[in-house]
């Protein structure tokens, strides 16, 4: 009975440094576009990280939670290191200084067993996090000195709702009644809504985006029938239609990407 405990130990030991040790793999950025894209995944990061917490912390392995936030948070550091890397922008670079700086006491409340005294908290750290990455963002944006880069951002910035929507759930669920919570969650859908509309028109679109965005559109409307609702949805139901629409929305982004090139 040992030497399970022992490789369970080792195991976690390795997943551990792995994370740890994720700033030797940084990634390659190519231009300003893909670092408006890569910004925006880091806003993304922030609420993905917060769902699979409360979801380990329900003891619920749909989508294996566990898992992913491990790689969330190797993906997260990564590029962070490597938008600091990439850009020569003294604001971007203070940006991303301040971010590293936000992010240490946060990954070390994500390394540790999930605990319902720490979630409110946690949100709270990952909303300031949740800035810093916005205002990356919209600086890398700004940057490429077009229209054509904001709508760059909006779209990224849809697959960061569709995250925190499903995370801002996820506590509810977990038993979390915090009235900012709910105002955050009704902020966070009419934001959601109201990008869509504007994406739907951008004369960016292709057959595909149009296509992708329709998805989404079907997708974004279980929310706001379970926003209306006075039933509890089950977890796996929220995960999974979140992950449909950052899905989609991470197709429409490159999409957008690859229209501006």
């Amino acid at each position: 009975m040992l030497f399970p405990f022992k490789f369970k130990e080792i195991i976690k030991f390795i997943v551990i440094f792995s994370i740890l040790t994720s700033s030797l793999f940084a990634i390659d950025i190519k231009n300003i576009y893909d670092a408006v894209d890569i910004a925006g995944k880091q806003r993304m990061f922030t609420q993905r990280m917060l769902k699979d917490y409360a979801m380990i912390g329900m003891k619920n392995s749909f989508g294996n939670a566990d898992k992913d936030l491990n790689i969330t948070i190797s993906e997260f550091e990564d590029h962070l290191n490597s938008l600091s890397d990439y850009t020569k922008n003294s604001k971007i670079k203070d940006s991303t200084k301040k971010a590293k700086e936000v992010w240490l006491p946060i990954k070390k409340i994500l390394l540790s067993p999930p605990s319902r005294d720490k979630v409110v908290e946690l949100q709270e750290s990952l909303d300031e996090l949740l800035s810093l990455s916005n205002k990356t963002t919209g600086l890398f944006a700004k940057e490429t000195g077009k229209e054509s880069g904001k709508i760059v951002d909006m779209s990224g910035r849809q697959r960061m709702l569709s995250q925190r929507m499903a995370s801002l759930y996820m506590l509810k669920v977990w038993g979390i009644n915090d009235s900012k919570f709910q105002e955050k969650m009704k902020s966070a859908m009419h934001l959601f809504k109201s990008s869509l509309e504007t994406l739907k028109h951008s004369e960016l679109n292709t057959d595909e985006i149009n296509k992708l965005l329709d998805e989404v559109e079907k997708s974004f409307m279980f929310f706001e029938i379970m926003n209306r609702s006075k039933s509890v949805f089950i977890p796996s139901l929220i995960y999974k239609k979140s992950n449909d629409i950052l899905k989609n929305m991470n197709r429409v982004t490159h999409c957008y990407v690859e229209e501006c090139k």
